[in-house]
């Protein structure tokens, strides 16, 4: 099950950007930041943008290697 996201209008955001910010530094996970009502924005801190851009290489090259054939992963092992 997830977890519903905090959500930071904009004028909020706006008007104290600084507590915002400590917010995400924080850990508290992502923020969405809203329009209107509308969700037009989310904010993460910049580890957990790392963090998932490393998971997200990682799985692309999971992928890649089980699109080879099994002899292909073979000799790719052996070579490494």
């Amino acid at each position: 099950m997830s977890k519903i996201p905090d959500i930071v209008p904009v004028s909020d955001f706006r008007q104290d950007t600084a507590a915002v910010l400590k917010r995400l530094q924080a850990g508290s996970g992502p923020l969405v930041v809203t329009q209107r009502g509308r969700a037009v924005a989310v904010m993460q801190s910049i580890e957990a943008y790392e963090k998932l851009e490393n998971e997200r290489e990682l799985l692309r090259l999971l992928r890649q290697a089980s699109a080879r054939s099994p002899l292909e992963r073979v000799t790719a092992w052996k070579a490494s």
